[in-house]
């Protein structure tokens, strides 16, 4: 495809001038570009190929970025970026120094606001069109949010407070509820279209209004008003949206730019809280994406869109998540109190095969991260063993629940951190640098951190038998090919071990880098610990390396201020031990997107960067310094 009349579009601004026969034109050619384009670059794709004709009409209609457009995840806004100014930015997607697959701030004046985690687009463009209000501003604030979103309490939250005036001011704030999970039949064709544009139109709502006012006062309001609900209800299901105060349109087909157009609108003019429900298909105009939603929600890498996604020609490496998915069924299949529970990522947490295999101890709560954690004390209560497979990242949003329902009681819960650490592509807004921090400040929180495959299968079972809340953390992808043990053998509880004896410099491991930290040892002659455990921290055999040794090395793939380095310290402190302490880790920063290999590297947390840190501190001459206790 050419892409005439795309190229013509730098701005929203040429957008509005197209007359709108061509819109459909522009939409097609907008679709082909973002699948060519992901094609090369990989990224998120049914997603964003559901929203193109949605994106055109909203720039189309809409005064951005004037109008404020909050987009929920993001990770359905790459026609968004193209149609902004970022078209021939798209070959740099998700890649060191390129843009982002996420909405971001500093990135265009159109990114209104960042996003990457679910259900935060109603609060934010409530806050927004609250803002306009106080500042006098005439515009618009649009949260569009999917079918999944809409299972957090958070965006219920949201609704809740804006359907309702704030000194007698409602915010003109409109929620695009984009539904790509129910098929678009008959009902929510031309009849739908009909009943939306009625809906939405002033002589709908002047008549609705006229006839409130006149029955306001006598017996037939109540009547009129049950009346108008049940009978909105049998043709749409949007009760629940005008209890929270909201005016309900829809659903109509968000593919249809006919309908969308004079729909939106309409909306557009009016004041107070409006919702239009539409729905797509995700993966629309591309019929593998069509056919198989699930398998092509995002690519991992570069694609032949002719041909699709193929298998790879050498089988990849066992990844940490089918680590922890095989420990789950077996262990499932050993301990009938065993019930899995995840946050609607069944997939990305390795779950499908436990799903299958015990579906009555499998929970998907949907999005809602704080319910799963409290979800999970509630069955350990009963003497279930709740095992809560979650991301690093997406655990933040149940700190509450991870203090005050799980560990406060000291239930034995057991949560499964994937994407701890750097997780490339998708960047900060996905990354698991904190939990090391967060966690092991926890009363009665234990931190294990296995270093490899095998590990990691032991560490959740020393962690499943533990008698109290316990996390496992382990990254993104595939370890360095340590095939795990099929018996499950309990570690030590709090116990590392010595992988390498050296002289003058000892290094502490935590987690993955201890392969890297080896590789540093030799050429150093340096010794290793794989310390495993983060929280009880082995005391003992921190002492006994800070008696042995000149100086001290801390590697870890989290955060450096409150993190496991800061542990060691703590413990040094504590037993009245002074000795130089490097840590390693990540910065006080948020770390960018790109190859997860490169930003290690950058962050100096790979073999190259550990072993230049140390010879900097300590150079490659003894350090003369003694170990003295604090009297």
């Amino acid at each position: 495809m050419d892409y005439s009349l795309l190229k013509t579009i730098d701005s929203p601004a040429d957008l509005r001038r197209l007359p709108r026969t061509e819109l459909q034109r522009l939409a097609d050619e907008l679709r082909a570009y973002v699948l060519e384009s992901v094609s090369k670059t990989g990224g998120h794709l049914g997603s964003n190929l559901g929203t193109v004709e949605l994106t055109v009409a909203l720039h189309y209609v809409f005064n951005t970025p004037e109008d404020r457009l909050v987009w929920d995840v993001g990770h359905q806004t790459y026609p968004h970026k193209v149609l902004t100014g970022r078209r021939d930015r798209m070959s740099g997607l998700r890649q060191l120094g390129g843009i982002s697959g996420f909405p971001r701030r500093d990135e265009s004046e159109y990114d209104t606001f960042g996003t990457g985690h679910s259900s935060t687009s109603i609060s934010a463009a409530h806050g927004m069109a609250m803002a306009a209000k106080l500042k006098g501003e005439n515009r618009k604030a649009v949260a569009i949010i999917g079918d999944g979103s809409m299972t957090a309490g958070m965006a219920f939250e949201a609704l809740n407070n804006a359907g309702v005036a704030h000194g007698g001011v409602l915010g003109d704030v409109l929620v695009i509820l984009n539904d790509n999970d129910m098929s678009i039949s008959p009902p929510v064709g031309a009849l739908n279209k009909y009943l939306a544009r009625l809906m939405s139109g002033s002589f709908y709502t002047a008549a609705r209004e006229g006839a409130k006012s006149v029955l306001k006062n006598t017996p037939l309001y109540e009547f009129a008003r049950k009346f108008e609900e049940h009978t909105k209800g049998m043709v749409v299901p949007g009760t629940i949206f005008e209890e929270f105060g909201f005016n309900y349109v829809g659903p109509i087909d968000g593919h249809d730019l006919d309908s969308l157009v004079p729909t939106l609108e309409n909306l557009r003019d009016k004041k107070g809280p409006q919702f239009l429900h539409i729905v797509t298909k995700k993966g629309a105009g591309y019929k593998l994406a069509e056919a198989d939603p699930v398998k092509y929600h995002a690519a991992s890498g570069k694609f032949d869109p002719a041909v699709g996604f193929v298998k790879p020609a050498t089988p990849p490496k066992l990844t940490f998540t089918q680590v922890f998915g095989d420990w789950l069924c077996d262990m499932a299949e050993a301990d009938p109190r065993l019930v899995g529970i995840t946050p609607a990522m069944r997939e990305g947490s390795g779950m499908v095969e436990f799903h299958k295999r015990f579906p009555q101890r499998y929970h998907d709560v949907g999005i809602a991260e704080q319910h799963s954690v409290t979800f999970a004390a509630g069955l350990a209560c009963e003497g279930v063993k709740p095992v809560v497979a979650i991301y690093s990242t997406f655990l933040q949003r149940a700190y509450d629940q991870l203090v005050h329902d799980v560990a406060l009681q000291n239930l034995p819960v057991l949560f499964a951190l994937d994407r701890a650490g750097l997780v490339g592509a998708d960047g900060a807004t996905h990354a698991g640098n904190y939990d090391i921090a967060y966690t092991r400040c926890i009363p009665n929180m234990a931190v294990l951190t296995p270093a490899d495959e095998n590990e990691c299968r032991q560490a959740l079972f020393t962690g499943f038998q533990h008698n109290g809340p316990v996390t496992v953390r382990y990254p993104r992808g595939s370890g360095v090919g340590v095939a795990p043990v099929k018996e499950m053998t309990a570690q030590p509880w709090g116990k590392g071990e010595v992988r390498r004896q050296g002289e003058r410099i000892a290094i502490l491991a935590f987690g993955t880098l201890l392969y890297p930290a080896l590789d540093v040892a030799e050429r150093l002659n340096a010794t290793v610990a794989n310390m495993r455990f983060v929280k009880p921290l082995d005391v003992d055999l921190v002492a006994e390396l800070a008696r042995t040794h000149e100086a001290l090395v801390t590697v870890e793939d989290g955060c450096i201020m409150g993190g496991a380095g800061s542990a060691v310290t703590e413990a040094l402190n504590a037993a009245g031990l002074s000795i130089p302490v490097l840590q390693l880790g990540l910065p006080d920063e948020f770390v960018e997107h790109g190859d997860p290999a490169k930003l290690m590297s950058l962050c100096g947390l790979d073999a190259a960067g550990i072993e230049a840190s140390i010879v900097k501190r300590f150079g490659t001459k003894p350090v003369v310094v003694r170990t003295t206790a604090a009297r």
